[in-house]
Order: C-alpha cells, then sequence, then structure tokens
C-alpha cells in the first residue's frame, strides 16, 4: 500500500507525520531509546516482521532520525538516535502523558520517568519558551509563520 506523502505540505504537524506517522515508528524509536539497538532485539520486543521493521528502520535512517552504526565484522548494525531523533523522542514523551492520563486504566502507567535533575518521577510539562507559563491548546492563537502558503 502507497503512503500519502506528506513532506510537501506547509504544515510541521504534516511534515513530521511524514517521518513519523506509520504506526511502527514511533514504536521503533521506543525502543531504540530503551536501549533496543540492534535489529534482532527490535523485532524481537515488537512482534514486527523483518521485512516492515527492514523497511521502517531504513526510512528513519533516511529521515536522519536514526544513525546505523557496524557493531561486527558481518554486515551487522545497531540504531542509535541522532539529535533529530532524540528531540522526537521529546515529542513521544507529551503522547507519554497524555496516554498515561486518558489511556493507563485501572492499573495505571506501565512506565515511569525519574528525571535525572532532581531525581523524582515525573512527566513533561508543557510550557512557554518565553515566559516559562503552561502552554496547552487553549492558551494560543495561530498566526501565519514565515513558510505560510497563499
Amino acid at each position: 500500500m502507497q503512503r500519502t506523502d506528506f513532506g510537501d505540505m506547509a504544515c510541521s504537524i504534516a511534515r513530521t507525520l511524514d517521518v513519523l506517522g506509520e504506526s511502527w515508528s514511533p514504536l521503533i524509536l521506543r525502543d531504540v531509546f530503551a536501549g533496543f539497538t540492534r535489529f534482532e532485539q527490535i523485532q524481537a520486543d515488537l512482534g514486527i516482521s523483518r521485512k516492515v521493521l527492514t523497511e521502517r528502520l531504513n526510512h528513519l535512517v533516511d529521515h536522519g532520525v536514526l544513525e546505523r552504526r557496524p557493531y561486527d565484522r558481518r554486515p551487522r548494525h545497531e540504531y542509535v538516535l541522532t539529535e533529530k531523533g532524540a528531540e522526537l523522542v521529546d515529542l513521544l514523551m507529551v503522547m507519554v502523558a497524555w496516554g498515561d492520563r486518558w489511556q493507563a486504566g485501572e492499573d495505571g502507567p506501565p512506565v515511569l520517568y525519574r528525571h535525572h535533575a532532581c531525581g523524582e518521577i515525573s512527566h513533561v510539562d508543557l510550557r512557554c519558551a518565553h515566559c516559562n507559563a503552561p502552554m496547552h491548546a487553549g492558551d494560543i492563537d495561530l498566526l501565519p509563520g514565515p513558510g505560510a502558503r497563499p
């Protein structure tokens, strides 16, 4: 099945979906972030087919989100997050906060996150980069940016 190409749309959400929008990609990034860096580890954790995993890893490498590094003399590679990929994990952390609040169920969140700086279990909190006040959808206005198209 051919995927819709969102990369040329004048929309940052669409362009992000062009990289991350396929369902397996966020889970692959989650696994790499969690330390599953080898193909076999990711495949075993996700139960994904080799073909689909190969396609998704190639896509993420091609978009500069993951870097492929050899780990032995055979043509075997591990995958590591690039700076661009680490910022996508930040986006996933926002998804985690939403999922923990609205989808965790009676058992609660499946994973807890300890903040290195303070040592406390916490979650992401969206804040304005200018004034540090909370920043959510109801707190903003949408204005045309320099890359807007008529």
